[in-house]
C-alpha cells in the first residue's frame, strides 16, 4: 500500500514539473534586451588624467578633467598670438576627441562668419602646439575604453 501511494505521488510530481516549466528567453532576446537598457549617450567613467583619478566622485573627476583640458590647451596656445581685427582676448571652440587607444584629436570649430580669424593659422597652430599633450586615459563604458568627443571654449590671445 505504501509502495503504491509512493508511486502515485511520484507520478504526480513528475507530471507537475511540466506545468511549472517557464519559457526561457533565447540568448539573442537577452542580448537585445540588454542593448535597449544601455544608455549610449553617457559613459560610466569620463576620460581622465592621473591627478583627477584620485578624486572620489564622478562629478568631481569630470569637472577636474575639463578644467585640466581647458587650462592645458590655453597654456600651450598662450605662447603664440593670432591675428584678428580685434585686439582684445577672444574665444574659439575646439572639438576634442579622445580615442579608445588614448590618442587625441583637436579640431577648431569656426562660426559661419569667420572673417575675424585666420582659420588656417589657428588650425596649424593647434596642431603644432598640442603635440606632446599629457596622457589622457579614455572614457570607459561597461569596462571597455570608448571614443568620446567634447566641445570646449578656449580663450586665445589675439594681437
Amino acid at each position: 500500500m505504501l509502495k503504491r501511494l509512493l508511486s502515485i505521488v511520484l507520478l504526480f510530481s513528475l507530471q507537475s514539473c511540466t506545468y511549472i516549466e517557464k519559457q526561457v528567453p533565447s540568448e539573442q532576446e537577452l542580448f537585445e534586451k540588454q542593448l535597449k537598457e544601455i544608455n549610449w549617450k553617457e559613459v560610466d567613467e569620463y576620460p581622465s588624467v592621473g591627478d583627477c583619478e584620485k578624486l572620489q566622485g564622478k562629478a568631481q573627476r569630470e569637472q577636474c578633467f575639463f578644467i585640466f583640458l581647458t587650462t592645458t590647451i590655453q597654456q600651450k596656445l598662450a605662447l603664440d598670438t593670432i591675428s584678428a581685427q580685434s585686439s582684445k582676448m577672444d574665444t574659439i571652440v575646439v572639438k576634442v576627441t579622445v580615442f579608445p587607444n588614448a590618442t587625441l584629436q583637436f579640431e577648431p570649430q569656426f562660426p559661419k562668419d569667420v572673417v575675424r580669424y585666420d582659420t588656417i593659422k589657428i588650425d596649424s597652430l593647434l596642431r603644432a602646439r598640442l603635440i606632446g599633450f599629457p596622457k589622457i586615459n579614455p572614457a570607459i563604458k561597461r569596462g571597455i575604453p570608448v571614443k568620446t568627443q567634447f566641445v570646449l571654449p578656449v580663450i586665445i590671445k589675439l594681437e
